[in-house]
């Protein structure tokens, strides 16, 4: 799959470049950014990122009457840390609009998709994003450094996924080697139990990579997440977060779902 989504990404890219080369850019946000890192601190142990994702290659459409903005209301009712936004069109039916369209509530916000080239964290930067991912297996090694220092040129965070040892050497080392840390940006690390080449899914990344986090790192765990007592498993393994999509978005009520995977309902309830 990744061959797919890398392929996909190419018509936003030369459309970017058209841009740059008449001067049309979009210019970057004017508004303060809200720290991603810190606001998943401030929260957790425990912190749940939710995603608005209308659509998978292995569900094909999700929920796709419920708009951005009710879900951003839902979801920071329901005690989200996070926004999780997917704007990746081709695969997943999102659009980088839906970034401003989810900052109503004042959360932080991660725009999640297949980031390739420096044009598209300039298109992020025009967002009211916090963040963005970067997926380790997407890059080499100098295209990794690239990218994480334009996303500090522009003062956004970047989460870096990874899948396997391998995976998190080569982030580790593309954090060294860039401005992330050195200009006082957080080293985030997410743990994707889904393998995007071939989709399957297992908490076998998560449970065996968390032994090798380091202090100051800021842990999330992506995929895989279904009950309350698995968000509190993996927050006593170590992780600062979880990230939560596809188990609440295909509920009738996502807010309702995401709600008992933070322990808001238990709270309202009194349980």
């Amino acid at each position: 799959m990744l061959t797919s989504f890398r392929k996909a990404q190419q018509s936003s890219i030369t459309r970017l470049a058209a841009l740059e080369s008449i001067g049309a850019l979009p210019a970057p946000y004017a508004g303060a950014r809200l720290p991603f890192a810190a606001g998943l601190k401030k929260r957790g142990p425990g912190a749940v990122i939710a995603e608005y994702k209308r659509a998978s290659p292995s569900l094909g459409d999700i929920n796709l009457g419920l708009e951005p903005e009710e879900v951003a209301s839902l979801y920071a009712r329901a005690g989200a840390s996070a926004f999780s936004v997917l704007t990746e069109g081709a695969h997943f039916k999102g659009d980088v609009d839906f970034l401003a369209r989810m900052a109503g509530p004042g959360l932080p916000m991660l725009r999640k998709d297949f980031l390739l080239h420096p044009l598209q964290v300039e298109e992020t930067a025009a967002t009211p994003a916090s963040a963005l991912l970067l997926i380790v297996r997407m890059h080499d090694a100098a295209a990794l450094v690239a990218m994480l220092n334009a996303a500090k040129r522009f003062g956004l965070e970047a989460v870096i996924e990874v899948f396997s040892r391998d995976d998190l050497n080569k982030a580790r080392q593309a954090l060294a080697e860039s401005e992330t840390v050195a200009g006082g940006l957080p080293a985030i690390i997410q743990v994707n139990n889904r393998d995007l080449d071939t989709l399957i899914l297992s908490e076998t990344p998560s449970r065996e990579l968390i032994a090798l986090k380091r202090d100051g790192e800021i842990w999330i765990s992506a995929s895989g997440v279904t009950r309350r007592d698995q968000v509190i498993e993996r927050a006593r393994l170590g992780f600062d977060a979880v990230l939560v999509g596809s188990s609440i978005m295909r509920e009738r009520d996502p807010g309702e779902a995401l709600a008992r995977l933070t322990g808001t309902a238990l709270v309202e309830k009194g349980q």
